[in-house]
């Protein structure tokens, strides 16, 4: 997401840094561009009006004219104008009530509302320690109720049984009577949607939400709607009253412009984000990272806490001690691809990394796949025990054997050889670096150590 508009906004900021001096012209032509790139990426106009009048009232003065680095300086003012756009706090959702509180989940058909509820109440359930029920009350669609019951069944998640015939208000009461009876925290109620938003489905989630009296009324948008998000979000804040927006497939190739014209366009928050199908992909919004993102600053905070929710402590001081003694084998070079998946992979750590626009390309342009990695470790775990720890005795007969067993061939067994042998060298280089570097009778640099990171 926001590739394109990034790529665009870092050609006008890269023609800005190569001034010595910016004039009151350089910046408006500057606006332009900026301006033409956010309408490209689909955000709405009234709110890219406002946006570039903003920037331009505080870029055009003075101070930028003589500033030392005026291209920072305006990168800086389009940065602070993006987050108060997005909006300037990470908006957390909302608890407080009488028990069991309710949360009213709105949107149209195929926007990942369902899938999101799951999402939610798996985050509750595991960040907050809250007991959760969700209920589905689409009756206009069967599946939907299936779905729920799947993703229930999967993350070991109370979902409300429905009878048939019952109209979507009475599952709600039924649903938040059941919830107080048997001690629920919340309870996530996963109205139906519509192909397009309609008369029908305002009214019903008008009634629902009269009934249930929710504390927080969640919008769920694909992000890859484009502008006619925008409308349906100003549709359901005019019926029911938003509290904020969940947007979904935030990970996909959309030019990300409902994204930056929600909270704008609502006065909503968008509280947070789906990033993939897994119960676990749903991220927090945290406007100052995307800004931060969009602007090719990258994002190390989220890129330290994806880290610390994936990557054992244990296996990280368990790996250092081996390195150290330099018996880094084929089992730990397994572990790494392991956890460089549960990070996400090698594209999304790249777009986390700040001032990596050229090597973003060059992933994007080799179009890496992430399948290799997979295949790597098919390749490692086809090996027997002996053969991880000493890989100078894979001779022709063990490689075709593990080629077969893999489902590889031969020419993929050596190529990840050289690689684990490279990365043997380069260790032991860094290795040597941090001795002669050290105090003596300090442990060798190791730049997987948390105390080097």
């Amino acid at each position: 997401m926001f590739e394109s508009l990034s790529a665009q906004l870092g050609d006008v900021f890269g023609k800005l840094k190569k001034r010595g001096t910016l004039s009151a012209d350089d910046v408006r032509t500057a606006l332009r561009e900026i301006r033409i790139a956010l309408l490209e990426a689909d955000v709405a106009l009234p709110v890219v009006k406002d946006f570039v009048a903003k920037v331009e009232v505080e870029a055009i003065g003075e101070a930028i004219t003589r500033a030392i680095a005026p291209g920072q300086m305006v990168i800086k003012i389009v940065h602070d104008a993006l987050v108060d756009m997005l909006g300037t706090d990470t908006a957390t959702i909302k608890l407080d009530g009488k028990v069991p509180v309710s949360i009213l989940f709105v949107g149209l058909q195929g926007s990942g509302k369902t899938t999101t509820v799951a999402k939610i109440a798996h985050r509750l359930t595991e960040k907050e320690n809250k007991k959760v029920l969700m209920a589905s009350l689409d009756i206009v669609r069967p599946a939907a109720q299936e779905q729920l019951a799947t993703l229930g069944k999967q993350a070991k998640l109370a979902v409300f049984s429905t009878v048939p015939g019952e109209t979507p208000v009475k599952i709600a009461k039924r649903a938040i009577t059941e919830a107080r009876s048997q001690g629920f925290d919340v309870v996530l109620l996963d109205t139906a949607g519509r192909l397009q938003a309609n008369e029908e489905m305002m009214a019903e989630a008008k009634a629902i939400h009269d009934v249930a009296t929710p504390v927080e009324t969640l919008l769920v948008a694909d992000a890859m709607m484009g502008q006619e998000a925008l409308s349906v979000a100003e549709a359901f804040q005019k019926r029911v009253g938003l509290t904020g927006i969940v947007l979904t497939r935030l990970d996909g190739d959309a030019r990300g412009g409902a994204a930056l014209s929600m909270r704008a366009a609502t006065g909503c928050p968008i509280k947070f984000v789906g990033i993939g199908e897994k119960l676990d992909a749903l991220d927090a919004f945290h406007p100052e990272r995307i800004a931060g993102r969009i602007l090719g600053m990258g994002d190390v905070v989220s890129l330290v806490e994806k880290a610390q929710a994936t990557v054992d402590g244990q296996d990280i001081e368990r790996l250092t001690k081996k390195i150290e003694k330099g018996r880094f084998d084929l089992e730990d070079m397994a572990q790494q691809f392991h956890q460089l998946r549960k990070m996400g992979g090698i594209g999304e750590l790249v777009s986390l990394l700040p001032g990596l626009d050229k090597m973003q390309k060059q992933v994007a342009a080799s179009k890496i796949d992430e399948q290799l990695i997979l295949k790597q470790e098919a390749i490692i775990r086809s090996m027997t025990p002996i053969e991880r720890r000493n890989p100078k005795i894979l001779h022709a007969s063990r490689k075709q054997r593990i080629a077969k067993g893999s489902g590889t061939v031969v020419r993929d067994v050596n190529r990840l050889l050289k690689q684990f042998r490279d990365m043997q060298t380069t260790m032991k280089k860094m290795q040597k670096m941090g001795q002669s570097n050290s105090i003596p009778g300090s442990p060798p640099f190791d730049p997987m150590h948390p105390r080097n990171s």
